[in-house]
């Protein structure tokens, strides 16, 4: 797609309804913008927590553990990992 756009006041630019909707892009999203000795790169920020969040408990899922499963499992990692670091039990 080639299309002009133009900076308003305070230096807002409006992006195409043609891009906004094959993008999926929403009031509020954020992009980081890249200077590349004057050509401007906008990526898009994707919020990780969720995406992180789908892919554990797709995780969970796949391997068929409850969340009690997952909780006492971390429990029992962090038990072992504060015992080999600090010599010492959380109990």
């Amino acid at each position: 797609m080639d299309t002009t756009i133009q900076v308003r006041q305070r230096g807002t630019i409006t992006l195409p309804a043609e891009l906004r909707e094959r993008y999926k892009i929403k009031s509020g999203d954020s992009f980081r913008l890249i200077d590349l000795d004057g050509i401007f790169v906008l990526t898009q920020m994707v919020p990780l927590v969720p995406e992180l969040a789908r892919e554990i408990e797709r995780a969970r899922l796949e391997a068929g553990l409850s969340t009690k499963d997952m909780l006492n499992a971390l429990r029992e990692e962090r038990e072992r990992y504060s015992a080999e670091k600090y010599g010492q039990s959380e109990k």
